[in-house]
């Protein structure tokens, strides 16, 4: 088993930026992918980015191009989003997960997936 944490969420003005962290422990070897997806009530989860866990090669929804950057840290087991120039529509709670060895926007191919973190958007 992976666990995952996220953290790094808050109140943040429209234009500002964040920097969101998903914390791994537990069997963190068996990671291929980790991912980061953002869930609304009444909507499914939003893929927005992955990465491989060992090459870095990423993945992003176009949601997320231009604005949003995903990075790890494998020294301390940690994967980042970097989010910028925020918009109100950003407000959601952001999630990482496991996902599987090839990189993928498929929700149903993430499991572990941590507890969230609140992202609020508004002046």
């Amino acid at each position: 088993q992976v666990q995952l944490v996220e953290s790094g969420g808050g109140l943040v003005q429209p234009g500002g930026s964040l920097r969101l962290s998903c914390a791994a422990s537990g069997r963190t070897l068996m990671i291929a992918t980790i991912g980061w997806f953002r869930q609304v009530p009444g909507k499914g989860r939003e893929f927005l980015a992955a990465i491989l866990y060992r090459s870095g090669a990423t993945q992003y929804a176009d949601s997320a191009k231009g604005r949003f950057t995903i990075s790890k840290d494998n020294a301390v087991n940690s994967v980042y989003l970097q989010m910028n120039s925020l918009k109100t529509e950003d407000t959601a709670v952001y999630y990482c997960a496991v996902g599987p060895t090839v990189l993928s926007p498929q929700v149903s191919r993430y499991r572990d997936w941590g507890q969230g973190t609140q992202v609020t958007v508004s002046s």
